[in-house]
């Protein structure tokens, strides 16, 4: 991609405060996009996120904003239609999840299922129904959502199985959308295996956190694992002309985990 191959570009990334959604955000500024930058509640390490994007020579608008909420959605798309008049790319990397083992069926209740699913596939359609219109503005091809889901969806493993359902449920809608909205607006979704995000040191502790990154390198075929920074390069690659000819994609980029056959699924 070049240096500044998104210039003039507007994006908005929804949970952008860390992880991912921030070095994606960062990454398309330094290519030039301005930015809307999305956080629920973590407004601190939001601002730090805009303030990188800022640094980068990008112009930045901070909202907060749940994708479960309708009306967060359009307040979303609303806030860069004001800011730029445009919108080219939806990054929807907004999140949820609840750790539960997956032999464990007690540990989820239909409230849990609802939640999720409300943020991991309600979300992003809301903000794809918001930003419809806009994205559509530019010509054929020129649109851009990168729906940020998991392999969680595509093997039935992760952090439990309503997760895992809910990715599994963005692929399917990432193929739906991508027929629905052609040809102005391209449709694609990235599938990370482990990457080393706050979610996991959260959850479970420094140290703990460090034995299940060591435990991934060792056991996927690459021995790598990714951070945030090495999957946004991969989704900012769905937003760039250089994808222009590619709709209803997923792409895996787990370091070739789904080479290993998976087992019989997350014993956590």
């Amino acid at each position: 991609m070049g240096e500044k191959s998104l210039q003039g570009k507007v994006a908005i990334v929804t949970g952008s405060a860390s992880g991912i959604g921030a070095a994606t955000a960062i990454g398309l500024a330094e290519r030039g996009a301005n930015v809307v930058v999305n956080y629920a509640s973590s407004a601190d390490a939001a601002q730090k996120t805009a303030d990188a994007v800022k640094a980068a020579g990008a112009d930045v608008r901070l909202v907060q904003a749940n994708v479960a909420e309708d009306a967060d959605c359009k307040k979303l798309a609303q806030a860069a239609l004001d800011a730029w008049g445009r919108i080219d790319i939806l990054v929807n990397n907004a999140g949820t999840t609840k750790f539960v083992a997956h032999h464990e069926l007690g540990g989820l209740s239909a409230e849990d299922f609802a939640r999720i699913y409300a943020v991991n596939v309600v979300g992003p359609f809301q903000m794809v129904r918001a930003c419809e219109a806009a994205l559509k503005a530019h010509g054929p091809g020129m649109g851009s959502v990168v729906n940020v889901s998991s392999i969680a969806g595509v093997a039935g493993i992760g952090s439990s199985i309503a997760y895992a359902a809910s990715k599994g449920a963005l692929n399917t809608m990432t193929l739906s959308l991508a027929r629905a909205l052609a040809p102005n607006i391209r449709v694609n979704a990235v599938c990370p295996g482990y990457v080393e995000t706050p979610w996991f040191s959260k959850r479970f502790g420094a140290d703990s956190a460090g034995r299940i990154k060591d435990q991934q390198e060792k056991s996927n075929p690459l021995g790598l694992t990714a951070d945030g920074a090495e999957i946004a390069r991969t989704v900012m690659f769905f937003c760039s002309p250089e994808a222009r000819n590619i709709s209803g994609e997923r792409l895996l980029t787990d370091s070739g985990m789904h080479l290993t056959g998976f087992g019989a699924g997350d014993k956590r």
